[in-house]
């Protein structure tokens, strides 16, 4: 039996330990943090094959640049002299072209389908008891023709891709959603994406690894990653020493820092993500993303939550004011019934998304260390990808046929 050490507990590094107990290895998972918080716990809990389009598409970079000096706009790039940040920002750049976009699209939406099987797969197999899974769809909420046109586009893709989508005016968005108040013209419905809690499903998998004898340690830090040759001997953190046969770097926005230890290059840049949530009766029974707002609404067990943002400003959990600030009024611009209070603002919370420079994961073996896999960078799709990636990552371990072919997800890319 191999025994593999994963270094990261969020969704992706719980979702490998899970696929890999499954096959039979001694799997021992160590995070920095407590798994109480982060990106696995304040998205959007989407599971979404509509979102076919990489972050990196043309375009993106000019609006970055239009942004950078707004604090409180929806994608926001800090202005900073750092190298990493430049470099990434140049990949990004050469990452945003169409060609590059219509290559991403199948990949992306291939690797979301296997996930939201996997993710009913979990749920009906009652390893984890039970927890909110819904396939109510998608609504994109839009109050331009603008955006509605922008949408259009991206609907006729999707559905082009055998994907399940509607357009709904707005009497029919009224009949959809009737117990909210909705200042929008109309949406494009998504009935192929669905939704979860992720802070309902994180502890639930914790405990159900626990019980099959998978060692969790948490506030447990890697300092240092020692190899020899072509492989990892001794991973070194605050705590101790481990000398695992295999490792599998799913540290999310934290990973291209420890590949430097192994002297690999892994661009990576974390998209900082807030969340509030409203603990009361919204009447939102369907997720919806607020175009104009660049928000997105979940209807959570227990709760609604509004989520959003893409901040690039470095490694930290700062929460900037005017980002929440934006939130709230954004989520009352589509809601006007829906008053988010001082309480619920206060609550706030952080993410960081691990973001590439093509928008596409890095999910593979290194080509450098032979005992070392990768699997990060999912930027705003790492909830939803989290069991494919946990799946692709313990076939690649196993030596069987990869569920779908993961040539472009390479760590080892060039850009």
């Amino acid at each position: 039996m191999k025994n593999v050490l994963i270094i990261g507990g969020g969704i992706v590094g719980l979702s490998t330990a899970y696929f890999l107990n499954k096959e039979g290895f001694a799997v021992t998972v160590i995070d920095k943090g407590d798994i109480t918080s982060g990106a696995s716990f304040v998205n959007a809990g989407y599971i979404t094959p509509s979102h076919i389009i990489p972050l990196a598409s043309p375009g993106m970079i000019s609006k970055g640049i239009k942004m950078m000096f707004n604090s409180a706009s929806p994608f926001y790039m800090k202005p900073r002299l750092d190298a990493d940040f430049l470099k990434w920002s140049w990949y990004f750049h050469k990452s945003s072209t169409p060609a590059k976009v219509e290559k991403a699209i199948p990949l992306i939406k291939d690797i979301n389908l296997i996930s939201r099987e996997l993710f009913t797969d979990i749920k009906n197999s009652g390893d984890l008891g039970d927890f909110q899974l819904e396939r109510k769809g998608l609504l994109m909420l839009y109050k331009t023709e603008a955006s509605y046109l922008h949408e259009k586009q991206v609907a006729e893709r999707v559905a082009f891709e055998g994907l399940e989508v509607s357009d709904l005016n707005k009497t029919e968005l009224h009949q959809l959603e009737p117990n909210v108040n909705i200042d929008a013209e109309g949406a494009i419905h998504y009935e192929c994406d669905g939704h979860t809690t992720p802070t309902e499903i994180m502890p639930k998998l914790m405990a159900y690894l626990k019980q099959q004898g998978v060692v969790i340690r948490t506030n447990e830090e890697v300092l240092d990653i020692k190899s020899s040759g072509s492989s990892i001997k001794e991973v070194v953190t605050n705590k101790g020493s481990y000398k695992p046969e295999e490792v599998v770097l799913a540290a999310g926005s934290w990973s291209g820092e420890l590949a430097k230890k192994l002297q690999l290059k892994l661009p990576l840049q974390g998209g900082k993500g807030y969340r509030i949530n409203i603990e009361r009766d919204t009447g939102i029974t369907i997720p919806a993303i607020l175009m104009e707002s660049k928000i997105a609404a979940t209807p959570m067990n227990g709760f609604t939550r509004f989520a959003g943002t893409m901040e690039f400003s470095g490694l930290n959990d700062i929460i900037r004011k005017e980002r929440v600030t934006a939130i709230a009024n954004g989520a009352q611009a589509f809601y006007p019934d829906i008053k988010i209070n001082d309480t619920e603002i206060k609550n706030v919370k952080t993410g960081l998304r691990p973001v590439s420079p093509d928008g596409l994961p890095y999910i593979g073996k290194s080509s450098n260390i032979i005992n070392l896999t990768i699997a990060t960078g999912h930027a705003m799709m790492g909830w939803s990808l989290g069991p494919a990636t946990g799946k692709l990552v313990s076939e690649l371990l196993t030596d069987n046929k990869t569920s779908m072919n993961i040539a472009a997800f390479s760590p080892n890319r060039t850009f």
